[in-house]
């Protein structure tokens, strides 16, 4: 758990959550702290069986700057979120970050996600607005994200092209609007169910092009079971949309 003097001297929360990326993390979190060295970087890790965790315990003891929590087993990454976005709510931080652990999200993009939030509520890390692009993905993972993200657009009226996104900035007042207790998805579903929240709740968003590359270490977590569980939640959601 952060201590109170966090949020004073940081205004900004990082969130990563963790299953196997020891040998992503080390590298990612030094690049997050030589990008904006005034953050404070929360990793949920889930259990990892390589270490991921200890390496986190063993960073923390010595950097003030990162804490982690630990999980006994996979949880999905909607809920790691929301744990850390209730921390950014509890000990008052000002914008909240949410982004990938494998590097397929560029550190140096985070100071431009910060400076869109003078305007509005949330800002995405988008690979579908122009300008925006994916490297490293084969064909079915394109074409499966790309009939997501056109379900979201028609079915639950998402203004955004890309929803289906993890790297965003939201302003912790935004959040503090919306009952994170109603966020029913855990897994990958849940950045849909957010943005479909938010927007209820009179959220402004935009969208920074970033440019998405696959992880070239580890495995992805995303799986089929992911995108029937988005198409699931998107429908539910259709369905109360009144």
């Amino acid at each position: 758990m952060l201590n109170d003097s966090s949020s004073s001297a940081c205004p900004v929360l990082i969130a990563l959550a963790t299953f196997n990326e020891r040998d992503n993390l080390p590298s990612l979190v030094d690049a997050i702290f030589k990008v904006l060295p005034d953050v404070h970087v929360v990793v949920v890790d889930d259990g990892s069986p390589d270490g991921t965790g200890k390496w986190c315990d063993e960073r923390s003891a010595s950097e003030p700057r990162l804490t982690c929590h630990h999980r006994p087993g996979k949880s999905g990454l909607g809920s790691a979120t929301i744990i850390a976005m209730r921390e950014a709510i509890a000990l008052g931080f000002h914008i909240i970050i949410t982004m990938d652990a494998d590097w397929s999200h560029d550190p140096k993009d985070i100071p431009c996600l910060v400076s869109q939030l003078e305007d509005v509520d949330v800002a995405i890390g988008s690979r579908y607005c122009p300008g925006g692009s994916i490297k490293g993905w084969p064909r079915h993972r394109r074409i499966i994200s790309q009939l997501v993200n056109m379900a979201s657009r028609r079915l639950l009226r998402l203004t955004v092209r890309d929803s289906s996104g993890a790297f965003r900035a939201y302003r912790v007042t935004a959040l503090e609007q919306i009952s994170l207790d109603d966020i029913r998805a855990t897994g990958y579903a849940y950045l849909e169910e957010i943005l479909w929240r938010l927007q209820r709740a009179g959220a402004r968003f935009t969208e920074v092009p970033i440019t998405f590359r696959d992880r070239e270490r580890g495995q992805s977590k995303a799986d089929w079971y992911e995108a029937i569980s988005k198409i699931a939640t998107i429908s539910r959601l259709a369905m109360t949309r009144s």
